[in-house]
């Protein structure tokens, strides 16, 4: 099994990713674990907001195949409530000390959109900044990352979590994306930051109609050989259009899992690791039979 994959140059200069201590080989598209810290994402919230949850969720999520456990402490669903930076230090700073160094051998990534938070984070042991806003939402961030050194995961969303449902619109969905990667790629690399993964941001400021438009339509998003990043997992996309709840969405996100490694994904952020995992084996073998 095997997946064919350009080298991601100009910006790593090869197909891996150097995450503080740990490096990531992208020669196979890789599984991200979901972890959320918060009391009120849409899907598990509030269910790892102690220790002992976080360490055996981060354990499973090991032993199922996960390459890379990302940690939100801020709910970015549609609507979800502002906290303050403090807040949302206190909720994540403890949890991924801990789990980095239990786990010394696994990439945590931190989903902030905050330059303090970036920082501390890197200091605490992250290895990849993922940011929903592209910068938008503290001016700062961007120097902050590249001061960290580590990889930034630059996703699009149209306005903000509180806003970016209240009617969404585009001329060309795809197109505007494709044009937002290009220009912000740019000014990413002028600030000096080298290892980027790009991530259409599925859910964030899109209808149900513009997000399936951007997973048929997910290979153009293939910047400068740049890593592709899909989280889809249990969205409003899935369940919203089959009229079920997000516990029930699991079929459904695996057979959108499928179509995405097929159009180009090379990371999956996922709830569910072992799925995605045998997703990504099923995709491997078609891409084996092509051949």
């Amino acid at each position: 099994m095997s997946f064919r994959r350009d080298k991601i140059t100009p910006f790593s200069g090869n197909n891996s990713l150097q995450c503080g201590n740990n490096v990531l080989s992208l020669d196979n598209p890789l599984v991200m674990g979901i972890l959320n810290l918060t009391p009120d994402s849409f899907f598990d919230g509030g269910r790892y907001t102690g220790t002992d949850a976080c360490i055996a969720r981060t354990e499973k999520m090991i032993a199922e195949g996960a390459s890379i456990i990302d940690l939100g402490a801020v709910s970015t669903r549609p609507g979800a409530k502002f906290i303050t930076e403090q807040e949302e230090i206190s909720r994540l700073i403890p949890v991924l000390e801990l789990l980095a160094g239990r786990f010394p051998k696994m990439v945590f990534s931190v989903d902030t959109y905050r330059s303090g938070v970036a920082r501390l984070s890197a200091a605490a042991g992250a290895g990849i900044i993922n940011d929903i806003s592209g910068g938008s939402m503290d001016e700062n961030l961007i120097q902050a990352v590249t001061e960290t050194g580590l990889p930034y995961i630059l996703m699009h969303m149209q306005g903000t979590p509180v806003t970016m449902q209240d009617n969404p619109g585009y001329s060309d969905v795809v197109t505007e994306i494709s044009s937002y990667f290009d220009e912000k790629i740019r000014v990413l690399a002028e600030a000096g930051i080298k290892q980027v993964i790009l991530d259409p941001g599925f859910g964030f400021g899109k209808t149900i109609e513009h997000n399936y438009s951007l997973l048929n339509h997910l290979n153009i998003f293939k910047k400068a050989t740049l890593p592709l990043l899909v989280g889809i997992s249990r969205k409003s996309m899935i369940y919203k259009l089959l009229n079920i709840t997000p516990e029930e969405s699991l079929p459904a996100t695996s057979a959108l899992h499928l179509a995405s490694l097929l159009n180009g994904a090379d990371i999956l952020r996922v709830h569910d690791v072992k799925e995605a995992v045998e997703v990504i084996k099923l995709a491997g073998m078609l891409s084996k039979a092509a051949d």
